[in-house]
């Protein structure tokens, strides 16, 4: 039996609206995608804070947090646009999304503690990590009307086109030269 999707607010931000003559928004947001993408690789970063030493040579420790955040597919469909993020370990308690100034954020941060106490020996980790990524809303998306669900890992965020955004299609003819 299929279990039931757990709902999640949207949080709205009364901000000021945005300009709609800025041409250049999707390019400084790509610019400031890749500088993060770039800031964050450390491909020669073996002593990591969690390394044992094993006769004087240091291995790098196994890492289960995000250094940059989850993958996430953004489909456009004839009357909606969809948002779907694989959030494996995230509580739905800890994923928020808020839409500010035509921009929706999502922010997720997983929490996760592991304790042993054997005859031998003690082992206590902590692990910890949190993303959050904004996208530009397309003109034409409904925001009052932007619904989230979370089902097992998986975050579903619908938002609904306007009635103008659906009819705005245009073909435009090929000619040849």
């Amino acid at each position: 039996m299929a279990e039931a999707a757990t709902k999640l607010p949207v949080k709205t931000e009364k901000k000021a609206p945005a300009r709609s003559d800025n041409w250049m928004g999707p390019f400084e947001s790509l610019r400031r995608e890749i500088d993060r993408l770039f800031d964050d690789f450390h491909p020669f970063d073996l002593h990591l804070p969690a390394t044992r030493s094993l006769f004087g040579r240091d291995f790098p420790a196994l890492r289960s947090d995000w250094s940059v955040a989850p993958a996430m597919d953004l489909v456009e469909k004839a009357n909606e646009y969809e948002i779907t993020a694989e959030l494996p370990g995230i509580d739905e308690k800890n994923v928020e999304i808020k839409l500010a100034s035509h921009t929706l954020t999502i922010k997720g941060e997983k929490k996760e503690e592991k304790e042993e106490k054997e005859k031998d020996y003690y082992l206590s980790e902590r692990r910890y990590g949190s993303f959050q990524r904004s996208f530009q809303l397309p003109e034409g998306v409904d925001t009052d009307k932007i619904d989230a669900t979370f089902n097992k890992g998986i975050l579903t965020v619908k938002l609904p086109k306007t009635a103008e955004a659906q009819k705005a299609e245009k073909k435009i003819t090929v000619k040849a030269a």
